[in-house]
């Protein structure tokens, strides 16, 4: 449809505003066709860019049919992956809503009790959440949830690839069904997304259990043709190299600069502010206060630097920027589509993205991920497999709801979403009540003790979140909370003061309340030191292959990679030569040990160690792999892997389906509500999450030199 007949679907204030209020001489190819579709009801997928209008996409034409359809009550859902974002995104959604005497509305975390009385009084048009927040309404005692969602008709779901990446997005699906229930009509899906490989699937995947009865779109018109990005690969070493760097470099400029562990954040940050530059720090572990803060100073300023996790990476609007530093690389194309996006939007500038490594496995990564940048992949969005613990976290959430239930019912629903298997369903539902976590009187079951005991406190809060965050202490200055640390940083011995680095200040620890968790600082001039809890990343396949072609002698086009970069580049391709080919796996000792060098990733390895650990054990060292190799017991040979490789394929089949990788109990306390599903489910489901069965079979069938 061309632009005008699309503008002629939107309703006349719409339109009016469109034109006098937002001053736009026409609408952008994807706004232009959004509109058909989603004025019609259907179920929709809008890709683009990062500032590429994907919210007035969605929403105009979503108000329109509000109000030519005459739609009452809370009928619109807008859904986010962050409360930052959210707050980003109110004033605008609000705005467009009030073009129509409509209102729009925040539900978060942080949102105050009169707020909310206020919300379940007078139901806003548009309600702004994140899934955790509306289950919590659902289970609310104090929110009617028949009335309050009984008129909904469709929900929005920003950044919906962030969702579909982990069990968040599993949680999401199961509680819009929760809701469709009670408004007993379909809910129009509507996901807006960043650029991804698998667009289709996706869009399926936001439908549900129902989906393929439901018309649906994938709406991603062609790229405007734009200017070659500019993308630079430095090498400097450590930390303080890459701050003499960023304060040295756009002079004058607006810069974002992503690391990829709060630690980093907190070093980096301080280190570029010793050097005279205005500095401002975002990441999970500050408090709210202090993020917004910060990101309001630095969209108002000019000269100054902002230095983030992936707390920045999706489309909180932080103004103009000039320049994005990455130091080291993150794991996929897709994130450093999302960063390198934040940078091109003011008329006259271009996009660019300086990575900067600190060390050799952090160059390897960002010259790998440029290479397959270079070739145009961009990763899948590939949902977590086998999601029974959100399948049981459901079954009890559903329970608090409905205070009474047919437990088969309730089995049976959370199977159709494809949690579970219906067998799975009624074995979890079973390990519920024998636990205590679920409790039967006349055949109908309630909330048991068990449950009570674990999650009860702060009306069931904990239980409403999927994700698991690290036990962590408060910092105060006075009465302002600053954030929060790991307990360990508060807890190793040091010599003299206790001096801690959080939002990019020093500051001397005075007091620590261990039973209210919560330490008290004041100002320091000396170097502080921070510490977070993190795990290593496990590379994809592909990512692990594009380093083993850069090992090989492959560059990325399009990138310039500076002369320390070159050097660096060419002394770590001398070190692998022997361990690396480009036609087979290698078996070679790498000076400390034998490996299997497979560049497979850590997924993939994980399959393999199983399976060489079933039928030649001794062949392993200590049963350790990363993403790149397998630890092998010294006598070990190419040859003597090969044969045990043959074996395990006739074991276990060609594509190794039958190999269960080994779950530690360690590993197995990271998968939250492990407690809530038989213990064999639980192994089961960590095993399977750490497995990349097809790339360990294409590697079992590769030559071993």
């Amino acid at each position: 449809m061309n632009d005008a007949g699309a503008f002629d679907q939107l309703h006349p204030v719409i339109q009016h505003h469109v034109v006098n209020t937002l001053g736009w001489q026409g609408l952008r190819p994807l706004q232009a066709e959004a509109v058909s579709p989603l004025v019609s009801g259907s179920d929709a997928l809008l890709l683009a860019p990062t500032a590429g209008g994907k919210t007035e996409a969605a929403l105009l034409p979503i108000l329109s049919a509000m109000e030519r359809q005459a739609w009452s009550g809370l009928s619109v859902l807008y859904v986010c992956p962050l409360k930052a974002l959210l707050n980003n995104l109110e004033p605008r959604v609000a705005a467009y809503a009030g073009w129509l005497g409509r209102t729009a509305s925040i539900r978060h975390g942080d949102t105050g009790a009169g707020a909310r009385t206020l919300q379940t009084r007078a139901r806003p048009d548009i309600l702004m959440t994140t899934p955790e927040s509306l289950e919590a309404m659902l289970v609310s005692r104090l929110v009617d949830a028949p009335r309050m969602f009984g008129d909904v008709r469709t929900v929005i779901v920003d950044e919906v690839h962030a969702f579909a990446g982990d069990d968040r997005g599993w949680h999401l699906l199961a509680v819009l069904e929760r809701v469709a229930d009670l408004s007993g009509r379909h809910i129009q899906r509507v996901g807006l997304s960043a650029t991804v490989g698998n667009a289709a699937d996706l869009l399926t995947w936001l439908q549900g259990p129902s989906g393929a009865e439901r018309r649906g779109a994938v709406i991603a018109p062609p790229a405007v043709a734009s200017a070659v990005p500019e993308l630079v690969l430095d090498h400097v070493g450590n930390v303080r190299n890459a701050a003499t760097v960023i304060s040295l470099t756009g002079v004058g400029e607006k810069r974002l600069v992503f690391a990829d562990s709060r630690r980093t954040v907190e070093d980096l940050a301080v280190r570029i502010r010793d050097r005279g530059t205005d500095t401002f720090v975002s990441h999970s572990s500050l408090s709210l206060d202090e993020r917004g803060r910060a990101e309001r100073a630095f969209a108002e300023a000019r000269d100054c630097v902002i230095v983030s996790t992936s707390t920045l990476e999706l489309g909180i609007d932080v103004g103009d920027l000039d320049r994005v530093v990455q130091i080291g690389a993150p794991s996929t194309v897709a994130s450093m589509l999302q960063r390198l996006g934040r940078t091109g939007r003011r008329s006259g500038s271009g996009r660019n993205m300086t990575f900067l490594s600190l060390d050799d496995a952090e160059l390897m990564r960002a010259a790998g991920l440029l290479l397959l940048h270079s070739e145009g992949f961009v990763e899948p969005v590939t949902p977590p497999p086998e999601p029974r613990h959100v399948a049981s976290q459901q079954m009890v959430g559903r329970t608090l709801q409905k205070g009474r239930v047919l437990l088969a019912e309730e089995a049976a629903a959370v199977a159709r979403l494809g949690l579970c298997s219906h067998g799975e369903a009624t074995e979890i539902a079973q390990w519920l009540v024998d636990t205590g976590h679920l409790d039967e009187d006349s055949a109908l079951h309630f909330i048991g003790p068990t449950a009570e005991r674990k999650y009860g406190a702060r009306h069931f809060m904990e239980l409403l979140a999927v994700f698991t965050a690290s036990p962590e202490v408060t910092v105060l200055h006075g009465r302002s909370e600053i954030g929060s640390v790991d307990p360990t940083l508060l807890t190793t011995k040091v010599q003299g003061p206790r001096i801690i680095a959080l939002a990019g200040k020093p500051w001397v620890v005075t007091h620590i309340d261990w039973r209210r968790k919560r330490a008290y600082v004041e100002p320091s001039d000396q170097v502080g030191r921070s510490r977070w809890t993190g795990e290593a990343r496990a590379y994809t396949y592909e990512l692990s292959d594009a380093i083993r072609r850069v090992l090989l002698g492959e560059d990325p086009s399009g990138v310039h990679i500076s002369e320390r970069a070159a050097q660096r580049l060419a002394a770590i391709r001398e070190t692998f030569e022997s361990r690396v080919s480009a036609s087979s796996t290698v078996v070679a000792d790498d000076g400390s040990r034998m490996r299997w060098w497979t560049f497979a990733g850590a997924r993939a390895n994980a399959v393999l160690v199983a399976a060489l650990g079933s039928v030649a054990p001794d062949l392993l060292d200590e049963w350790s792999y990363s993403n790149l190799a397998i630890a092998l017991r010294s006598d070990a040979t190419a040859a003597r892997v090969a044969l045990a490789l043959r074996k395990a394929c006739v074991q276990f089949g060609d594509d190794l389906a039958g190999v269960t990788p080994e779950v530690s109990p360690q590993a197995l306390k990271k998968l939250k509500f492990s407690e809530l599903l038989p213990h064999a489910l639980a192994v089961e489901t960590m095993a399977r999450r750490a497995s990349d069965h097809p790339s360990a079979a294409t590697v079992a069938r590769s030559p071993i030199r």
